[in-house]
C-alpha cells in the first residue's frame, strides 16, 4: 500500500486521534480480563506513586497474552490499558505515554497503525511480535517503531527496552533529574545541551546520551554490554571500538579524560574535575597517551 493510500484509509483514525482522547479509567474490580476483541480495557497499578505512573497502551489481540503482560506492567507500576484491534488502538492511542504494538491483528496491519501513529504523534511504539527476520525488524524500525521484540520474549528485557526507550522518548519528564550539574559541567536533557563552564559543548546525539547516562548514576559503574544496550539499543553486539570512540570524543571535548573514569575489565563512571582522589590509574595512562586532552 503507497503512503497516498495509506494516509488516506487510516485518516478517519487518525483525526479521532489527534484529539488526544482519555484513556477510560477502571469501574471497580475492573482489569484486563475482558475478552480483547471488544475494545479498550485499562487498570492503574495499586503500586505507591501511581497517579504519575507510566501510561502503557498494549495492542494485542490475544486475550490470554494480553492478560499476562499487562499484569507483570501493573506489578512493576505502570499504568495499563489494552486496544484488541488496530482500529481501536488508532482512536486511543493519544492519551498513551507509550505503546506496545503487536503487528499481528485481525483488521490492520501493525506496520500501518505504526506509520499512522508515527505520521500524527511522537508517542513512543515499541513493536512486540513474532515476526522475526531482519527484514520485518528493518520494516518494522523503517514504520517508526522506536525499537522491536520478538516473541517470545523474557520479561525483564522487555522492561529494559521499555525504561530505554522512554529515557530518550521523554528525557525532561522528571523535572528534578533534568538538569545535572558537576562543577562547571551542566547536562539539560531538556534541551539535549551540554555546557562547560557557561560554554556549549557540541556534540551528537550518541554522545550526548552517554554522557548523560553516565552523569545520571554519578556512584554507578556502567558496564560496556549496558552501554551498548541502553545508547545503542544493541543487546547483540560484542561491546568494542564503538563506545572507546564516543568516550574518547566526550574527554577531547571536555577537555580531559577525567569526565569518565574507566574502570578497567568493567565499564565507564561519571568522574568530575577536582575528584582526583577517585581518578583510575588507567584513566591517568589514557591522559599520558595522548588519547585526552587535558585542562592546564
Amino acid at each position: 500500500m503507497n503512503q497516498q493510500a495509506l494516509t488516506t484509509s487510516l485518516d478517519p483514525h487518525i483525526r479521532r486521534a489527534s484529539r488526544s482522547p482519555r484513556l477510560p479509567r477502571p469501574r471497580s474490580g475492573s482489569g484486563a480480563a475482558a475478552q480483547a476483541g471488544q475494545g479498550v480495557r485499562s487498570g492503574r497499578s495499586e503500586a505507591p506513586g501511581a497517579e504519575d505512573a507510566v501510561r502503557v497502551l498494549v495492542v494485542e489481540s490475544d486475550a490470554r497474552a494480553a492478560e499476562t503482560l499487562v499484569q507483570g506492567l501493573r506489578r512493576h507500576g505502570y499504568d495499563t490499558a489494552v486496544a484488541g484491534t488496530g482500529s481501536k488502538a488508532l482512536e486511543v492511542y493519544g492519551d498513551a505515554d507509550l505503546v506496545l504494538l503487536d503487528l499481528e491483528l485481525p483488521d490492520l496491519d501493525g506496520l500501518e497503525i505504526c506509520r499512522a501513529v508515527r505520521a500524527a504523534s511522537d508517542v513512543p511504539v515499541i513493536a512486540v511480535t513474532a515476526r522475526a527476520s531482519e527484514l520485518d525488524r528493518v520494516l518494522g524500525l523503517q514504520a517508526g517503531a522506536d525499537d522491536y521484540v520478538v516473541k517470545p520474549y523474557g520479561f525483564r528485557e522487555l522492561m529494559a527496552r521499555m525504561e530505554a526507550v522512554m529515557r530518550r522518548a521523554r528525557p525532561g519528564r522528571d523535572r528534578s533529574a533534568a538538569v545535572i550539574t558537576a562543577g562547571p559541567l551542566t547536562i539539560d536533557a531538556g534541551t539535549r545541551e551540554i555546557r562547560l563552564g557557561g560554554r556549549r559543548i557540541e556534540v551528537t546525539r550518541k554522545e550526548f546520551d552517554l554522557l548523560h547516562l553516565l552523569a545520571s548514576q554519578p556512584q554507578k559503574v556502567v558496564s560496556r554490554k549496558e552501554l551498548m544496550t541502553q545508547v545503542w539499543d544493541d543487546t547483540c553486539s560484542r561491546p568494542g571500538r564503538t563506545i572507546d570512540t564516543h568516550v574518547s570524543g566526550l574527554r577531547g571535548k571536555l577537555g580531559s579524560a577525567d569526565w569518565i573514569i574507566t574502570v578497567r575489565g568493567v565499564g565507564f563512571r561519571f568522574g568530575y574535575l577536582g575528584d582526583t582522589a577517585q581518578h583510575s590509574t588507567e584513566n591517568a595512562q589514557e591522559v599520558q597517551r595522548g588519547t585526552a586532552l587535558t585542562i592546564a
